[in-house]
């Protein structure tokens, strides 16, 4: 046994290799057991082996456990693991053991990333909400970016802070719904175990919110229709929205097969309701003429006929996309139709339109409607909306008449509005109210 001697890089580089057949061990003064094993295959580039002999668990005797190489891991990195086995040995810990956990947790966190979690995310729960595609599209723009390909465990929330705050300076009410997204996968990442905690559970909104209240007037109703003439199958599934008063993601998506021609009725499958319920919509003669206008190009009422493959298939027609810039088209013409009908008028023209979105148009023929007399109930019933009242659970009225005469009473409020002839049908209105057409 060689004599114990305080390790230099002097000391272990002037090292020698062992006799033939043979190998030594130099100890270090400084840790029990520590050492060097040198063998007759030493070579500069490999020095020998840093080693720590003890009793290992498992084991009666002692034995070498080869720590790594010399020169390619350092003596003072090989003093400090050696002091680590030592006091792992000391609390009956095999380093081995632990070495190879820490390697598992190490790989679980590199397949742990944001961006892998998320995808399990997505297809445990996304794939189940009629929005799943949109959510999914959103994070992949906004965060994948940034986190990606982190592990999903070291993500802090002044991080998730971070993002939130930089966003809402593009995308104030975006950020929002982007955080609302990124509380409920943290949530379940926590409950699959994935983490410890949720680092977006405390994070605020950053933009404060006010429900909308927005109602197109009748000369913006005006310039938006005749701006609609102009943009094919976009403009037709606009007209059917404020017609039908229904969302853009149940419009967008209606399958001929949908539609009772004879009964006039576009029926909507539970599946494809926000409200998870089924829902039938009395078609007007203003809903009906929109739907004859449409070219039947595949299963849809409302495409351009683009179409989408796949491997081994035949392209097949798909429902509109591109609802965006859709709409930022039809702002863009409904100002000039609106600038038109104000100069037809002798009015000031308007410098632009107020600001609004494609689901006031709900807001609005919902708003027209009551103006008209039709009863809460019934508005409700055509919006599909839940009815939160004990009653609701007692009346099972179908209300199919009641929805189908405020439907036609819109269309024909609407119709004036567009061809500016309302004055003369208002005298109707009322005898139609006073005779309980209406619900209520």
């Amino acid at each position: 046994m060689t004599a114990k001697r305080d390790f230099t890089d002097r000391f272990l580089r002037a090292l020698k290799p062992a006799p033939v057949g043979k190998r030594v061990i130099h100890w270090d003064a400084q840790i029990t057991g520590f050492g060097i094993r040198v063998t007759d295959h030493s070579t500069e580039e490999n020095r020998g082996a840093f080693v720590l002999v003890s009793r290992y668990p498992g084991s009666s005797n002692p034995t070498a456990r080869r720590i790594g190489d010399y020169p390619s891991l350092s003596l003072a990195k090989a003093r400090e693991i050696a002091r680590q086995w030592r006091e792992d040995l000391r609390q009956a810990i095999d380093p081995k053991v632990k070495e190879a956990e820490r390697r598992r947790e190490e790989e679980r966190k590199r397949v742990r990333t944001f961006g892998a979690v998320f995808d399990a995310f997505a297809s445990d729960r996304l794939a189940e909400l009629r929005t799943g595609d949109a959510v999914l599209s959103v994070v992949k723009r906004h965060v994948y970016p940034k986190w990606g390909e982190r592990p999903i465990a070291e993500i802090r929330r002044y991080e998730v802070n971070d993002l939130i705050r930089n966003l809402r300076k593009d995308i104030p009410i975006g950020a929002n719904r982007l955080l609302a997204y990124l509380k409920t996968f943290f949530s379940w990442a926590a409950d699959q175990e994935l983490i410890e905690a949720s680092p977006a559970a405390a994070v605020k909104r950053p933009t404060k919110e006010r429900k909308r209240d927005r109602v197109l007037t009748d000369l913006e109703i005006r310039a938006i229709w005749e701006a609609c003439a102009e943009m094919g199958a976009f403009g037709r599934a606009f007209r059917f929205m404020l017609v039908t008063g229904q969302r853009r993601s149940e419009v967008g998506d209606m399958t001929w097969r949908e539609i009772d021609r004879m009964q006039k009725v576009w029926a909507i499958g539970r599946e494809r309701t926000k409200a998870d319920r089924a829902h039938e919509v009395p078609l007007s003669a203003l809903a009906t003429s929109i739907v004859e206008e449409c070219p039947r190009l595949g299963d849809f009422v409302f495409s351009t006929g683009r179409s989408s493959t796949a491997a081994g298939q035949r392209g097949r027609a798909v429902s509109l996309r591109g609802w965006s810039k859709a709409k930022s088209r039809l702002d863009e013409a409904a100002l000039e139709k609106a600038r038109a009908v104000a100069e037809q008028r002798g009015e000031e023209p308007p410098v632009e339109l107020i600001e609004w979105h494609l689901h006031d148009f709900r807001r609005t023929a919902a708003t027209y409607m009551a103006k008209l007399g039709v009863d809460r109930v019934v508005i409700g019933k055509v919006l599909n909306h839940a009815e939160r009242e004990v009653t609701a659970i007692y009346d099972r009225h179908r209300y199919d008449l009641e929805k189908r005469r405020a439907l036609e009473l819109w269309g024909e409020r609407l119709n004036a509005i567009i061809n500016e002839t309302g004055q003369g049908i208002l005298f109707r209105w009322r005898q139609q109210e006073r005779r309980g057409l209406l619900g209520g």
